[in-house]
């Protein structure tokens, strides 16, 4: 997310920034918001003080409305778990008023339509939410409209590399060798992500342990060992 949001070099009207990803926090760190935050950035909960996000009560009070409204059922359980889910990240177009919700997905690529079925999955994840907000939208005649964008790959690297770099392009990234490069790095790190968990699941298994941990980093050793509950078995005699 965090080289979307470097290399989306696109300018809007005034020559600034199109795109702004704001839960983008650095190459390590990003944010997931919530809706009280996402709205309140929209301007489309005029009742919540601006960085305060009260007012849960009125907020509940839309949601049922737009339950209600498109014939959706629901209770307040469904009402809890709608308010706690939160996209993967975040981009806002504040001139054209756009508003996309992002989705990383490492998916399992061992059949021939998984990236089909995993998108299918993650949209209807979210299909209320953009619905809610674009109904309050237009409850508020304001112009803002909310949309979703995926990227999935397989936890064996293979992705759909014309959707891939489309995407990126659509998020401001017109660079060409941008856009493979981020590509290339997405692969690589997702190929990294299978090895390591390999050697993982060697070390959890397999009693002579030592070349798994010397062929290991370092930092990864030292931070994941005892996150993981992957302690040592003495040698089978």
């Amino acid at each position: 997310m965090f080289s979307i949001r470097k290399f989306s070099t696109e300018l809007n009207d005034a020559s600034e920034p199109r795109w702004h990803f704001p839960s983008a926090l650095s190459p390590e760190a990003h944010a997931e918001w919530g809706l009280y935050r996402i709205l309140e950035y929209m301007g489309l909960h005029e009742i919540l003080p601006p960085g305060a996000g009260q007012n849960k009560a009125k907020l509940r009070e839309d949601i049922e409305e737009y339950h209600i409204a498109y014939a959706i059922d629901f209770d307040d359980t469904d009402i809890d778990t709608f308010i706690a889910r939160r996209p993967d990240g975040l981009a806002f177009d504040k001139e054209k008023k756009l508003c996309v919700f992002l989705d990383y997905t490492r998916a399992k690529d061992t059949n021939e339509d998984w990236a089909e079925k995993k998108e299918q999955e993650k949209n209807e994840r979210y299909s209320s939410h953009l619905g809610f907000i674009n109904h309050l939208s237009n409850r508020e005649k304001s112009s803002w409209k909310d949309s979703q964008t995926n990227f999935t790959r397989g936890v064996r690297g293979s992705l759909h590399t014309n959707q891939f770099q489309t995407r990126l392009e659509s998020l401001g990234v017109k660079d060409k060798n941008t856009r493979e490069a981020i590509r290339n790095r997405t692969v690589q790190k997702t190929l990294s992500m299978l090895d390591m968990i390999l050697k993982f699941f060697f070390i959890a298994l397999n009693s002579k342990t030592e070349w798994t941990l010397q062929s290991l980093p370092t930092e990864i050793v030292n931070k994941n060992m005892e996150r993981f509950n992957l302690f040592l078995q003495p040698p089978r005699t």
